[in-house]
């Protein structure tokens, strides 16, 4: 067994022990929106955006630093992958590489840059090294994961001009890099989803080809949970309508109680909000039934079919924001490898 298998095997265990004390102490506080959850997904990540009265909170303060990069150290695996810099257009950018040996011994491979989730105001690359690690090694393609500029110290368009910085210079150095030009695919999760799309959109009207969008739950419209209003069936645990009514307002930089549907924001700020979506590559959706973003993104999934893109939705039973992080569960699992699959199919040319 690999070294990265034998982490995700103990991670998971650990967890999976972790969930039986946290869930009997936490479930009443949890309220009857747990028995829509999967069984296999009553995890400790569900008490994540409550108080110890189950009420949902408000973004802490230090929440940019919940999942920095101070982590990978004492919690993540080493040897997965190597820190970068991307220097271009007066920008430097610090990225993570991953890559199996034998890559650049093959033709050109393809390539994914990848964008981590934590709504515009956190996490770190760290969190998806498992994840970007066994796409590069499953599919042999390079993975660039970009460590951008976090709200509200770095609002709109801090994070997207990062991720376009990194994906411009690909293309650039595809030839040296081992990468055909034509197979480099985007994609992230949660916020890095919603900036995965902004960048496909980007890259379209800067005449810059992207062969693939991978959209893990992505979070593509800030009129979602306005104001904090909370939708019934949708946003319960994980990622509520109030965090990410905060999550936007510090990415857009406009005040959270401001009205989302009469403030017009900058291009490619929003993915919901533009009007044509024409051109744009094929993509993966897949969200979870109880997750916030499930209308938005089927919404955005209908847009982008109507618009020609062939479009693979996934709706996953039971699941909410971020639960495929519980890799002991067979469903995650599953969910995880559908993505993997599609990114495969998307880097050959296929749907």
């Amino acid at each position: 067994m690999s070294p990265s298998a034998r982490a995700t095997r103990g991670a998971a265990a650990i967890a999976a022990l972790s969930a039986i004390g946290a869930l009997a102490v936490r479930r009443r506080e949890l309220g009857p929106g747990l028995n829509r959850v999967a069984r296999e997904l009553r995890a400790p990540l569900l008490v994540i955006g409550r108080g110890q009265a189950g009420v949902p909170e408000d973004l802490p303060t230090d929440f940019s630093s919940l999942l920095s990069s101070r982590l990978p150290a004492r919690v993540f695996p080493s040897g997965l992958g190597h820190r970068d810099v991307v220097v271009d257009g007066g920008l430097e950018v610090p990225v993570w590489r991953y890559e199996p040996d034998a890559r650049r011994e093959a033709p050109p491979s393809g390539a994914l840059v990848w964008l981590h989730g934590g709504g515009f105001v956190g996490g770190s690359p760290a969190q998806d090294h498992l994840f970007c690690s066994r796409i590069a090694r499953e599919l042999g393609i390079l993975v660039v994961s970009v460590d951008y500029r976090l709200a509200p110290a770095h609002p709109y368009p801090a994070a997207l001009d990062d991720a376009f910085t990194v994906l411009r210079r690909l293309h650039a150095e595809a030839a040296a890099e081992g990468v055909d030009a034509e197979r480099i695919a985007i994609g992230g999760a949660s916020a890095g989803g919603g900036l995965a799309a902004a960048l496909a959109q980007r890259a379209l009207d800067e005449g810059v080809p992207v062969a693939f969008q991978l959209l893990i739950y992505p979070m593509l419209d800030d009129r979602t949970g306005a104001g904090g209003a909370e939708i019934p069936g949708r946003g319960e645990f994980v990622w509520t309508a109030r965090r990410n009514a905060e999550g936007w307002g510090a990415y857009l930089g406009r005040p959270v109680a401001e009205p989302a549907d009469r403030w017009a924001p900058a291009r490619w700020a929003v993915p919901a909000r533009r009007e044509h979506l024409d051109g744009l590559p094929a993509a993966w959706i897949g969200v979870g039934e109880l997750d916030l973003f499930l209308d938005e993104d089927r919404a955005y999934a209908e847009r982008l079919r109507a618009a020609g893109a062939q479009v693979q939705l996934r709706v996953e039973p039971g699941m909410y924001h971020g639960a495929d992080y519980c890799t002991w569960s067979a469903a995650m699992r599953d969910f995880r490898s559908d993505a993997i699959d599609a990114l495969r199919r998307g880097l050959a040319g296929g749907s």
